[in-house]
């Protein structure tokens, strides 16, 4: 009888073994679905593609060339670069600017840029080359902006003297001078369909106005200080401003009704629309890019890997990638979130960092 117990202990215990060890193997073959949107989504989302770092001063502005394949980034070095946004590669260097270059914007093309500067100039020239084409010299201070049209045919410039001026790209004649600003100008951008061009400055104002006739057709009073930057939405519906107030506002372009506002911690320099226009990316002072929900508000995503004031920001393209440049010279390429992956996780992160 104890015999019998005995091998009855012993079996029973085999037997259990035999059953961890199945458990085990099957836990440990399930496959993780692959196409996890949680693993996913934290393995790419914000990861830093490329870094640049050629300037040797602040980097004002970044501007993607039109098939994406190509970054020009201007810096307060006086300089211009073109590069390689996936390997860093410089393909040239522009040094026509007697001073800090401000803006930057490639023509619709592709074969040319435009780049503005405190040296009160626009100059145009050949991207592949770096073949200076044209000065334009039709401003009194500093130039803030610039802007192409839609079809190439003409270029808006934004400056101190409080005016906008619309010319012609290739011959620098100047067809039409908006002054309804009274005070400096600090951002221009043309509407997608070329029928209209918003400014915005130091008067508190984002003005919308007719690109061929300069007449007023809409003032924006949203804000409470300085307009630093401006993006109308890819079908011309919407205009997102941001400035000194620390908000970004999105809202209609032919009523002016705010869409949504939202109050940072700190002033913002930049803003970008995706190219799907479900989103867009402010460039803060607090060393960070944020992303938006464009109808909502949503935060999306914050990308921290600045280390200094971020004074610009860019969308790519493809909508794949997005463009940052800072105070201390460096330009971040990065990837950019869809707009189907504003996680729950992670909004409720972002608005206790995102002070309302």
């Amino acid at each position: 009888m104890p015999t019998q117990s005995k091998s009855f202990k012993v079996l029973f215990l085999a037997f259990c073994c035999l059953v961890i060890l199945i458990s085990f193997l099957a836990v440990s073959s399930r496959a993780v679905p692959e196409t996890s949107p949680v693993s996913r989504r934290t393995l790419s989302v914000g990861t830093t593609l490329s870094t640049y770092s050629e300037h040797l001063n602040a980097v004002s502005a970044v501007a993607w060339s039109p098939d994406g394949k190509e970054l020009a980034s201007a810096s307060y070095d006086k300089t211009v670069q073109v590069w390689d946004p996936l390997t860093g590669h410089r393909f040239s260097v522009y040094r026509g600017h007697s001073n800090w270059v401000t803006a930057v914007a490639w023509s619709p093309d592709g074969k040319y840029l435009a780049s503005a500067s405190y040296d009160k100039t626009v100059q145009v020239w050949e991207a592949a080359t770096g073949k200076h084409l044209l000065t334009y010299h039709g401003h009194s201070d500093i130039v803030t902006a610039v802007a192409w049209s839609p079809d190439g045919s003409h270029l808006a410039s934004a400056s101190f003297d409080k005016t906008v001026q619309v010319w012609q790209s290739f011959t620098g004649k100047l067809e039409l001078t908006y002054r309804g600003h009274s005070n400096w100008v600090t951002t221009v951008a043309w509407s997608p369909d070329g029928k209209e061009l918003a400014s915005a400055g130091l008067d508190t104002t984002v003005q919308i106005w007719n690109a061929t006739t300069g007449k007023a057709l809409l003032t924006y009073i949203g804000h409470a200080a300085s307009v630093t930057a401006i993006a109308w939405s890819p079908d011309s519906k919407y205009l997102a401003s941001v400035g000194f107030d620390k908000s970004v506002q999105v809202w209609n372009a032919t009523t002016g009704r705010p869409l949504w506002i939202y109050c940072c911690q700190g002033w913002i320099n930049g803003i970008t629309w995706s190219p799907d226009g479900r989103s867009v990316a402010s460039a803060n002072t607090s060393k960070t890019v944020q992303v938006w929900d464009s109808t909502t508000g949503t935060p999306v995503l914050t990308y921290r890997n600045h280390r200094s004031e971020v004074l610009t920001v860019a969308w790519s393209p493809d909508g794949t990638r997005i463009a940052s440049g800072d105070d201390d010279g460096i330009v971040r390429v990065w990837e950019a979130p869809l707009a189907c992956q504003c996680a729950s996780e992670e909004q409720g992160q972002l608005v206790r960092e995102v002070a309302l």
